[in-house]
């Protein structure tokens, strides 16, 4: 792992500078792909210096859309608040709650088929029947109660997992 950094770190943080066009994000999402890397090892070695690098560049081109995607629901989040007379602003504390049950959710959806997550977010978020998200994305009705069903599951799970998480830490506290 030592090789691989010293030989790839600062050319994955210049790709991904240039990517972002920003030095601190590239700096913390280098540091985020190996660390990645040292969580979750590559299925295998890599047999060349460009396999290492493709490898790298298509972890981090992930992390870069992750980054986009969080900023997105922070920038609409803050539009949002921004929208709202002043009296009915929640807390700094509530914003940080509910910005980082935006983030949780957000990863989770990523981790969901596109046509499911957007039958959830259409059914939760919009409100639409399940027959009007059918129609808007050209499915039988039964197929959105499925898709629906899929990601709030994962919900469970997620949930489930953090609840022993939990009371793992309390545990061995």
């Amino acid at each position: 792992m030592e090789i691989l950094y010293c030989d790839h770190h600062d050319w994955l943080q210049g790709w991904l500078r240039r990517r972002l066009g920003n030095a601190a994000d590239a700096a913390d999402l280098a540091h985020d792909a190996f660390l990645r890397l040292i969580t979750r090892p590559a299925p295998r070695g890599f047999d060349s210096f460009g396999e290492a690098r493709g490898y790298l560049r298509a972890m981090a081109q992930g992390l870069c859309i992750n980054l986009w995607h969080r900023r997105e629901m922070e920038r609409a989040w803050l539009e949002t608040l921004a929208a709202q007379p002043e009296d009915h602003a929640p807390s700094a504390e509530r914003q940080a709650i509910v910005l980082e049950a935006l983030r949780e959710m957000g990863a989770l959806l990523l981790d969901v088929p596109p046509k499911a997550a957007r039958a959830f977010l259409m059914s939760a978020v919009c409100e639409m029947s399940s027959q009007e998200v059918a129609e808007e994305l050209g499915v039988s009705t039964r197929m959105i109660r499925k898709y629906v069903a899929q990601v709030m599951l994962r919900c469970m799970r997620a949930q489930a997992c953090q609840t022993a998480a939990g009371l793992r830490e309390n545990v061995l506290a």
